[in-house]
């Protein structure tokens, strides 16, 4: 694969790895040379192909499967991941966790259910926790735990609010375990992307939409996967050893003024 060899000694799990975002990830951690576990709840056909593109590119991969949001879904999860870097021939551990995989909840406060609200939180705050909580003892000195929060935690956009919770939530765990596990040279920071064009994305395939979007970075576009999957791999590098606790914008300058 393309790119520096920098990650070659580590082992990296990205949770929902194998779509969008997450999968824009994978390929940038595994093109740096880390054996990536891609992390998949549902879609065994595009985490297969997620991890094809990598090996056949000369990079190192395998699935993971375990459904989030579910009791037990974070042993289950680490689980199947050391049953899968036993196969792949890796060494007992983890270098790099980044919790990707999340769920959106596009309603206003009046359309969410009780039911919504507990499955939102579920996939999207509990499932990190404890994947966390289970992995600490898996976790090498020196690791990193990289959590994907978002933009919306310091935009208001109220059709969104209880996930824009979660995410707060998720910078808010960010923050003390930085503290906690830096005695270990564990880093621990949050990367929050703006609107960003994928596949899975149905509301930015509307071309109004889109522009609308667009208007409100700084550059005048939606981010790529590939914008926010640079800036993960930044934090799991060497070069972000002295960065923790922190939330990475990665925006592109999203409402940093008025426009239009």
């Amino acid at each position: 694969m393309t790119g520096t060899a920098e990650l070659h000694d580590r082992t990296a799990l990205v949770t929902g790895g194998s779509r969008g975002i997450g999968r824009a990830i994978s390929l940038r951690l595994a093109g740096r040379g880390a054996l990536v576990a891609v992390h998949y709840g549902h879609n065994r056909a595009a985490a297969e192909e997620t991890v094809s593109e990598i090996t056949g590119q000369g990079g190192r991969a395998f699935t993971v499967h375990a459904e989030l949001g579910v009791p037990g879904d974070a042993e289950a999860l680490w689980t199947a991941f050391d049953k899968g870097l036993a196969g792949a021939g890796g060494e007992p551990g983890v270098d790099i966790l980044v919790n990707n995989a999340g769920i959106t909840l596009p309603k206003p406060i009046t359309e969410v259910t009780e039911e919504a609200y507990d499955q939102l939180f579920a996939v999207n705050v509990k499932a990190p926790f404890f994947l966390i909580k289970h992995g600490l003892g898996r976790l090498r000195d020196g690791g990193r735990i990289i959590n994907i929060s978002s933009g919306v935690t310091r935009i208001a956009i109220p059709h969104i609010s209880a996930y824009a919770m979660t995410k707060g939530a998720l910078e808010t765990l960010t923050l003390a375990l930085a503290e906690q596990l830096g005695p270990r040279g564990i880093t621990v920071n949050s990367v929050a992307p703006g609107f960003t064009f994928t596949e899975i994305n149905p509301t930015l395939q509307n071309q109004q939409v889109l522009a609308a979007a667009a208007s409100a970075s700084a550059f005048n576009r939606v981010g790529r996967p590939s914008d926010i999957a640079d800036v993960v791999a930044f934090v799991a590098g060497d070069d972000a050893r002295w960065v923790t606790g922190q939330c990475l914008d990665a925006t592109g300058g999203a409402h940093l003024g008025l426009r239009g």
